[in-house]
């Protein structure tokens, strides 16, 4: 009995906006490629290009060899979760094409593997050929063998390249900021090694008190750190490949780490204390979003929808946290699992206060706090010290769980401040030189040696 490995891929270019979708039907044994198959389907999802690419190369392998079994490789952990039979499908737009992609075959025929992004590039790039046709008023056309252009590949990649060749790692930078996570070896120093300018305001506390200071412009397009350059187009057998160029650090030279556990962060939206500058931890009323929180939830989502990267949502267990989850879940059409380490500092005697009410009635146990991350709020609040333990062991907890994936985290300033600071091995006292706005969003990418890159969007209030 013959074995095929199908691997499929599909994008939208605006989550639903213009969408296509690429698959490659490969002989098990051998690894010869079979069958390539890619089309522009119009508008659509990222999910339903996934799942339109799952048919086509499950058809494609039919025509080949009805009686063959099939190997599944993609990285959608949505599409490969969903058709194990280990999550549920519920958006009614992909439980037709779910239906449709489990009679293909006979059950117990094909199996599921879920793969990185960057072991995924040729369907990827059928993919983005389909949509490229798409946007010219064309068809995808296979033009060229793809047996020819992987051996020059293979060919590209044994040749060797100085030290700090700008040209090092080009392809797998390209991939992983297409993904939106760092490649992997990119510069962990400073803000960031690709994305965007972060505005750090200086300020003293979590919901509270956080202005008053400079601001801190951080270069997230760190000089020196990969700069991704448009495709270029190179002609090969009369066919189209497309590389990228990056420009390097001299002796930049990414390790292949796989594919790093990235935790997007996002701040929950605004409640009514929000604005008024309060403490507003774990051990205080638990308020539920304002108006303008949920507002500020439903573009964050509309945002996080368009990358389509999340591939889980993790909340932290109190009230505005768990609603602004459920608004960006309910728009990626994930659940949302609660993880009680993700909670906010307990305040103590301060919930619900202002900085200058704390300062004001309280004076001698906020200087000490200001000093020591050991001090706890009056009353038997948590120390900065307690919440750093307790983040990082929450961490730990889920790099193992989620190794690989796009996870989102939802919770609060402190823990982001604090998960922040430890991935870029900055002091204690640096929690009181951030600002996080409401809804705002930052990114840290953890690999497998150890370190992590951090990425910033602070404010996202402009995004509609």
């Amino acid at each position: 009995m013959r074995e095929f490995i199908v691997e499929a891929d599909g994008g939208s270019r605006g989550n639903p906006g213009p969408a296509g979708y690429g698959a490659v039907v490969s002989d098990a044994a051998t690894g010869e490629t079979l069958r390539e198959t890619a089309e522009y389907i119009g508008v659509a999802t990222n999910n339903v290009a996934e799942y339109r690419g799952l048919l086509a190369g499950l058809h494609a392998a039919h025509a080949l060899d009805p009686a063959a079994t099939v190997h599944v490789r993609m990285d959608s952990k949505l599409v490969i979760e969903q058709m194990s039979g280990r999550w549920k499908i519920k958006h009614p737009d992909m439980k037709p094409l779910a239906s449709e992609a489990a009679r293909v075959f006979p059950p117990g025929r094909v199996t599921y593997e879920w793969i990185p992004r960057e072991r995924n590039k040729h369907a990827d790039r059928l993919a983005n050929e389909a949509m490229d046709a798409g946007a010219k008023g064309q068809q995808w056309s296979e033009s060229a063998s793809t047996a020819e252009l992987d051996t020059a590949a293979r060919a590209a990649a044994t040749t060797p390249e100085p030290p700090g060749d700008a040209a090092a790692g080009a392809a797998r930078v390209r991939d992983a900021l297409a993904a939106g996570a760092p490649a992997a070896g990119a510069p962990a120093a400073g803000a960031a090694a690709a994305g965007r300018t972060a505005t750090v305001p200086t300020g003293p506390g979590p919901d509270a008190a956080q202005t008053g200071a400079p601001e801190v412009k951080a270069d997230a397009d760190t000089k020196g750190a990969v700069k991704a350059d448009a495709d270029a187009r190179a002609a090969k057998a009369g066919a189209d490949t497309r590389a990228a160029k990056v420009v390097a650090a001299p002796g930049w030279a990414p390790a292949d780490m796989g594919a790093p556990a990235t935790f997007v962060l996002l701040r929950h939206g605004e409640t009514p204390l929000t604005p008024q500058k309060r403490f507003s931890g774990s051990g205080g009323s638990d308020p539920s979003l304002s108006d303008v929180g949920r507002e500020q939830a439903e573009r964050a989502a509309a945002l996080l929808a368009r990358r389509g990267t999340i591939q889980a949502v993790v909340s932290s267990p109190l009230a505005r946290t768990r609603e602004t989850a459920g608004i960006v879940a309910a728009r990626l059409g994930l659940d949302v699992e609660v993880e009680d380490g993700l909670r906010e500092t307990d305040f103590g005697a301060w919930e619900g206060l202002t900085f200058a009410e704390v300062r004001e009635r309280h004076p001698d146990d906020l200087n000490a706090w200001l000093a020591s991350p050991d001090a706890e709020p009056t009353g038997g609040g948590e120390s900065f010290a307690a919440t750093a333990t307790r983040i990082a062991a929450t961490r730990d907890k889920l790099i193992a769980a989620y190794a690989g994936r796009t996870v989102l985290l939802v919770t609060h300033v402190t823990p982001i401040k604090t998960l922040v600071r430890l991935a870029l091995g900055a002091p204690p006292e640096s929690l009181f030189r951030m600002e996080l706005s409401a809804a705002s969003l930052s990114v840290v990418a953890y690999y497998a040696d150890g370190n992590a890159s951090v990425r910033l969007l602070n404010d996202t209030s402009h995004l509609r």
